[in-house]
């Protein structure tokens, strides 16, 4: 991972909201810039307090689950938010008021609604907020969009996701949350495209250059699941630009074998094939042999740091992900995710327990990309009765 260039500062005093399931990945990356002199952990923000172990490598961290008292405590410059996807706004705002600068774990929020009192809350408060989308801070999204502005696969004409993943039955009992559309009659829409699959969406509209609201015209949905939950876990989703262009993405959590997610971008003489986990990129064109590089990538707390110290441009500001909160919102107010028939599910036995399978998924999650095409275009049977459509 590369690092952007500092001034040399005093470390910046952070607090994390939410620092057990995935807030040990920030834990780890805040131990990482704590020793390289950038941040220093100043505050825990848990409903259960952390452990000495839990904080190995820290010095003295106050620990609150008040977060406004935890800010009011330590001085912090910086919040990290990474608690549940119903508490976002609110716990963003809460920070924002104090004139905390904000990491705010994706999606930003769980309706369109909460977005924008969000993102006009914290632009009222004069902070600036990073959306946690970290493909978006690999070089190889300027790199693409370079490669596209010089011609290097013709006209743009559009861009298709895939996300093939497995997750087991106990994945969605990790958290009361999981799986489910809403919780105490509050949105959560934690589905597979708007959560463990978002960076699907939200990169294939940064690389069709429609990030913004405003670039959205008109969203498809395809909803299905195959486990006994509420939200969606095998999915389908166009969006039509304002520019004309279409955006797919098809992602399951039920693949037959998990595979490394990417994005597409189609040209009228060529395809980039981008595996943003991997940062690696691989250009096709005609007349040309297939070109493959792998790039760097900037860190997003790195570059608030660099925001907050040197003035440097932030790499994910909320109207970056205004177009994929349109599609959160049209898989909110999309009918319930269909059931997949049993015929067309299986129970395997997983390494981490039992799982459930769509036989023939992978293969329409890789036709999708390649084709733009929803489930139903592909000859489902399963998608015929699942589609929505939101203007």
């Amino acid at each position: 991972m590369s690092r952007p260039q500092h001034t040399q500062h005093e470390p910046v005093p952070v607090v994390l909201a939410g620092a057990r399931g995935h807030g040990h990945w920030h834990l780890a990356n805040l131990r990482r810039l704590e020793a390289a002199g950038l941040v220093r952990l100043a505050g825990v923000c848990e409903l259960t307090p952390l452990d000495s172990v839990e904080l190995e490598g820290f010095g003295t961290v106050v620990q609150c689950a008040d977060l406004d008292a935890l800010l009011a405590a330590t001085g912090a410059r910086i919040a990290i938010v990474c608690t549940p996807i119903a508490t976002h706004a609110e716990l963003a705002l809460v920070a924002a008021r104090r004139g905390v600068q904000l990491l705010l774990e994706k999606p930003p929020a769980p309706s369109y609604a909460e977005f924008r009192r969000l993102a006009d809350g914290v632009a009222a408060a004069g902070v600036a907020c990073q959306i946690g989308f970290q493909s978006l801070g690999s070089h190889a999204v300027p790199a693409i969009r370079e490669l596209v502005a010089d011609g290097a696969i013709g006209e743009l004409l559009g861009v298709g996701g895939a996300g093939a993943w497995v997750r087991d039955e106990a994945y969605f009992r990790r958290v009361p949350w999981a799986g489910r559309r809403r919780l105490d009659g509050v949105d959560v829409v934690d589905g597979a495209l708007t959560n463990p699959l978002a960076h699907a969406v939200a990169t294939a509209l940064a690389l069709a250059d429609a990030p913004r609201a405003e670039d959205v015209d008109r969203i498809e949905t395809e909803l299905l699941r195959a486990y006994a939950i509420e939200s969606d876990d095998t999915s389908a989703v166009r969006i039509l630009t304002t520019a004309g262009r279409q955006v797919t993405v098809a992602a399951t959590l039920c693949a037959e074998r998990a595979a490394e997610p990417y994005v597409m971008v189609h040209g009228s003489r060529g395809r980039i094939t981008f595996w943003y986990k991997q940062d690696r990129v691989l250009l096709q064109r005609a007349g040309h042999g297939p070109v493959e590089t792998v790039h760097g990538r900037t860190d997003l707390l790195e570059n608030l740091v660099a925001h907050v110290t040197d003035g440097a441009p932030l790499l994910v500001p909320p109207d970056a992900t205004g177009a994929f909160m349109r599609v959160v919102e049209a898989v909110r107010c999309a009918p319930d995710p269909v059931e997949l028939p049993e015929e067309f599910r299986r129970t395997v036995r997983g390494e981490g327990g039992p799982r459930r399978t769509v036989p023939g998924i992978d293969a329409l999650v890789d036709r999708s990309a390649e084709t733009l095409s929803l489930y139903s275009e592909l000859g489902a049977p399963w998608a015929r009765r699942a589609g929505a459509v939101v203007r």
